[in-house]
C-alpha cells in the first residue's frame, strides 16, 4: 500500500473505532474529525472517497438496530437470498462464482509437500493483504499489518510448500472482488485446507450476500447441525481467505459485530463498507 492510502486508511480505521464505541451518542463530523486530528472537510472527503457514503450515514450501519434489521430481513432466508437479484448492480458474490476445492489427504497431512504456493501483497480498501495460490487457486489471504509475520504465518499453514513471490493470474482474478464493478470477475476458484466439517461451513459462508449478515445459530442450522454452535464458530474463526468467504458477515444474535480474526475494527469497516453498495445504502 502506497504511503498515503496507507495513512488515509489508518486514519480512517481510527474514526471507525471512536464510531464503533461512540455510535449510540451519534457524534458530530466536527466531534470524529477532532478525534482522529483533521479538519471536518478534510475527514468528510476523505472518508466518502472511501467508503462511498458520508460519515453520517456509514454511523448508521454501524448501530445495533440496523444489524438486527438485516438480520430479520435475511437471517431467514439466508441460503435462497443467495440466488435473489434484489442488491444493486453486480455487486453481489455467492457460491455461483466461487468453486472450494479441497487438498487431498496427502496434501492436507504432509503439509503440503510437493504443493508450489505462489503469493504476493496487494492494497485493498481495508489495508495491506497477502494472498496465495496453488495451480488450482487460492489457498490463503489475509489481512496483515507486518509482511514478514504474513509469510510466517502461510509456512505454518503449509511448511512442506515450495515458495515463490510473484503475482500470478489467480491472484489477480481474486482480487478483483475489491473492485467497485464486479462484472470482471471471473470464477474464483479456491484450494483450501480444511476437515469436511470446515469445507462445509465456509461453503455456507459463501451464500451470504453482500451487504447481509447473519448469525452463527443460522449457519450451524443451514448445515443441519444446529447443536454444533461452538464448531460452527470455531471453523468460521478458521477461515483461511479473508473477505473472498464472508465470515465478517457473521454475527452475534444481538445484533454486535463480535470478535474477528483480522481485527473487530476492520470487520466493522468491512460490514459498513458493504453495505454501503447495496440497497441498504439507497
Amino acid at each position: 500500500m502506497n504511503q498515503q492510502a496507507h495513512y488515509n486508511f489508518n486514519r480512517i480505521a481510527e474514526a471507525i473505532e471512536y464510531l464503533t464505541q461512540n455510535f449510540r451518542k451519534q457524534p458530530s463530523l466536527d466531534d470524529v474529525a477532532e478525534k482522529i486530528h483533521v479538519s471536518p472537510f478534510h475527514f468528510q472527503r476523505m472518508f466518502s472517497e472511501w467508503a462511498g457514503v458520508s460519515p453520517k450515514k456509514f454511523l448508521q450501519f454501524l448501530t445495533i438496530d440496523h444489524a438486527k434489521t438485516i438480520l430479520k430481513e435475511k437471517g431467514t432466508t439466508l441460503f435462497d437470498a443467495a440466488f435473489e437479484t434484489g442488491l444493486s448492480g453486480t455487486g453481489r458474490l455467492h457460491d455461483l462464482f466461487i468453486n472450494i476445492e479441497g487438498m487431498t489427504p496427502g496434501e492436507y497431512k504432509n503439509g503440503g509437500e510437493n504443493l508450489s504456493i505462489n503469493f504476493s501483497f496487494a492494497e485493498s480498501p481495508f489495508g495491506n493483504i497477502l494472498v496465495a495460490s496453488t495451480p488450482k487457486g487460492i489457498c490463503y489471504m489475509a489481512f496483515t499489518n507486518d509482511e514478514q509475520q504474513a509469510i510466517f504465518e502461510l509456512q505454518q499453514r503449509f511448511p512442506n510448500a515450495t515458495y515463490k513471490q510473484i503475482t500470478d493470474l489467480i491472484q489477480q482474478n481474486a482480487l478483483y472482488i475489491f473492485s467497485h464493478d464486479w462484472s470482471k470477475l471471473d470464477q474464483v476458484k479456491l484450494h483450501l485446507k480444511g476437515t469436511a466439517f470446515q469445507l462445509k461451513v465456509w461453503e455456507a459462508l459463501l451464500k451470504i450476500p453482500m451487504g447481509a449478515l447473519t448469525t452463527y445459530k443460522t449457519i450451524a442450522s443451514g448445515i443441519d447441525n444446529p447443536n454444533a454452535l461452538r464448531a460452527v464458530g470455531t471453523a468460521i474463526g478458521q477461515n483461511p481467505v479473508a473477505f473472498i468467504i464472508p465470515c465478517h458477515r457473521v454475527i452475534q444474535s444481538a445484533g454486535t459485530f463480535g470478535n474477528y480474526h483480522w481485527g473487530s475494527h476492520r470487520k466493522t469497516a468491512m460490514i459498513g463498507w458493504e453495505a454501503a453498495r447495496t440497497n441498504h445504502a439507497l
